[in-house]
């Protein structure tokens, strides 16, 4: 199995997304609700659906970025939001990625990476951060007894993880996670070092 860009178009044109929620991700809506300069520069990759850049754009966020290697992904996106900047649209790798933005959210694309470009995961994003940038979501909280994706972890491995990059603010079990993720999710907040 190949994580590529043919995989996941794939996966979006049969319709087989089972690690789309249907909204929000709870935890992130929590932070967004948090936040009150409107005029961050924020990135959401693997967007899939998008539906934290919905919900980003509804609340007044106009420097959204959503990048996703599936173009059918952005449908739902356009769909809910006609007036969504295309040029905000990044359709390709993430790890080729330029610019820099404030805040990354993290919501299911770090899971569904191969594990073996988890520290090219922790640089990139550290790299595509303003100086005191902040990298925030969730990450599931243990292993699957399975090949991913989505592909799991440990506090203790995200920890070593990022703590070469980013001073870690937060790492902890998410109290308003869905249901079928209730004490399996970390919600952490990192900032660029």
């Amino acid at each position: 199995m190949e994580l590529n860009q043919e995989y996941w178009q794939f996966k979006y044109q049969e319709g087989n997304t089972p690690w789309d929620i249907g909204q929000v991700s709870p935890p992130l809506k929590s932070y967004i609700d948090s936040l009150s300069n409107k005029n961050l520069r924020i990135l959401i990759p693997g967007a899939g659906r998008a539906y934290e850049a919905v919900y980003l754009h509804q609340q007044g966020f106009k420097q959204v970025f959503v990048c996703d290697w599936a173009m059918d992904a952005f449908q739902h996106l356009l769909n809910e939001v006609p007036d969504f900047p295309r040029q905000h649209l990044i359709c390709g790798d993430f790890f080729k990625l330029q610019g820099e933005f404030d805040l990354i959210l993290e919501q299911t694309f770090f899971c569904a990476i191969d594990p073996s470009l988890r520290v090219s995961y922790a640089t990139k994003t550290n790299t595509l951060l303003a100086d005191g940038g902040t990298l925030v979501g969730v990450l599931f909280a243990s292993h699957f007894g399975k090949d991913g994706p989505p592909f799991g972890g440990t506090e203790n491995e995200y920890r070593e993880l990022f703590s070469h990059d980013f001073h870690i603010r937060q790492l902890k079990i998410a109290k308003n996670s869905i249901l079928p993720r209730a004490n399996n999710e970390l919600f952490f907040k990192l900032i660029k070092k």
